[in-house]
């Protein structure tokens, strides 16, 4: 039996948005999971603020990565690699990942990984799960983000099937608690006030469903718009507005939507299993919707934790590792944030697209440093 030592140390950073997020995984196990967040400084905008999340970011960064760390029971020396997200995200938040992690690869010596925070977040599943079959099936929804992914391989061969054309399902979440007066993040909250509320009381729309439109796309922009016409309509009335089943007749059509055409690319593409990955993922109604019409197709379900379904540094450091076992070359030092990084780059490799061979890691700019490296 393989000796789990003997398996890639990777540390991984996200800053995509507002979660400062550093994990710790050897291989598939998960050492550490640190994460500060900065979601109560944007709740009074109702959103997440750019300049607001990139000065959080700049002040968590050392702490969360000395806790994660600490919470590993290892030290830097120890890592193989250092990961983080390089796009795609707010520009200005990805910048302070990306810049602390070529300090920490710099000054420890060790190869630096660029990853997409979307590969980030299917890779994620292994820490859970166990390996990814190949090709995986992934529906990631977030706040910014809704799509269908195909990957033969999460290091390097990943194919968009579908996407949002306007808002993302997350967004979408945000926009109607804020009609609600429900507060921000809307996500969590529309999740609470429709467990009370029924799913069936208000025959919202479903988008892109129609016979001609697009199989794989999603559309939650006409959904928010009538949405909130029918609460505008109750309120100029004077009716009172039924807060916990507007919520649950909201939430029905997305996850109805969402879970409707995942099972249908998994089985026009003869894949019999799905993962569910991204913030809405967290969302219990979109978990056993999908649990539902996943077992009544035949399809195995995978679905991490909450917490690892959230930005996470976890996720990123679950792809740093699998990109070190399966020896993709490391990034260049001038390795730079990309907000729009397409998730057909799975990760940003360096020029040279130099191999490297079981841990000695012979990249070109780590060896130049050897043992004078400059962390202590």
């Amino acid at each position: 039996m393989a000796d789990s030592r003997d398996e890639p140390l990777v540390l991984g950073i996200e800053t995509s948005c507002d979660e400062t997020g550093v994990g710790v995984v050897r291989g598939t196990t998960l050492l550490a999971d640190a994460v500060a967040s900065s979601v109560d400084e944007h709740a009074r905008f109702g959103g997440v603020v750019p300049e607001v999340a990139s000065r959080a970011h700049l002040e968590a960064m050392v702490p969360t990565i000395d806790r994660a760390l600490k919470e590993a029971g290892v030290s830097a020396r120890d890592l193989d690699g250092i990961a983080v997200t390089a796009g795609p995200g707010l520009a200005g938040a990805l910048l302070v990942g990306v810049s602390a992690a070529k300090a920490y690869a710099y000054a420890l010596g060790k190869p630096l990984y660029g990853v997409n925070h979307l590969a980030s977040h299917i890779c994620v599943d292994q820490l859970e799960h166990g390996p990814l079959p190949e090709p995986t099936m992934a529906l990631l929804v977030s706040g910014g983000h809704s799509s269908l992914l195909l990957s033969a391989d999460i290091t390097s061969d990943v194919r968009p099937l579908g996407a949002t054309i306007d808002d993302a399902a997350g967004e979408a979440f945000d926009k109607i608690a804020r009609v609600l007066d429900l507060g921000f993040p809307g996500g969590p909250v529309i999740d609470r006030y429709a467990r009370e509320g029924d799913p069936g009381a208000i025959a919202f729309p479903r988008g892109l469903t129609g016979p001609r439109d697009p199989a794989y796309d999603f559309s939650f922009s006409g959904l928010k718009t009538a949405v909130a016409r029918w609460i505008e309509a109750r309120r100029a009335a004077g009716e009172d507005v039924p807060v916990r089943d507007v919520a649950a007749s909201f939430q029905e059509a997305v996850v109805d939507v969402l879970t409707r055409k995942a099972v249908r690319a998994c089985k026009d593409e003869g894949v019999d299993h799905l993962m569910i990955g991204g913030g809405v993922a967290a969302n219990s109604r979109l978990r056993a919707l999908a649990q539902e019409r996943c077992e009544a197709a035949g399809i195995r379900l995978r679905v991490p934790r909450p917490k690892l379904c959230t930005d996470n540094g976890a996720m990123v450091a679950a792809l740093g590792a699998e990109m070190v076992a399966r020896n993709r070359s490391a990034s260049d030092w001038d390795l730079s944030a990309d907000s729009s990084l397409p998730v057909t780059d799975p990760h940003v490799p360096g020029r040279n697209h130099a191999q490297t061979h079981g841990h000695d890691h012979d990249h070109d700019h780590v060896h130049e440093l050897g043992e004078e490296n400059l962390y202590s």
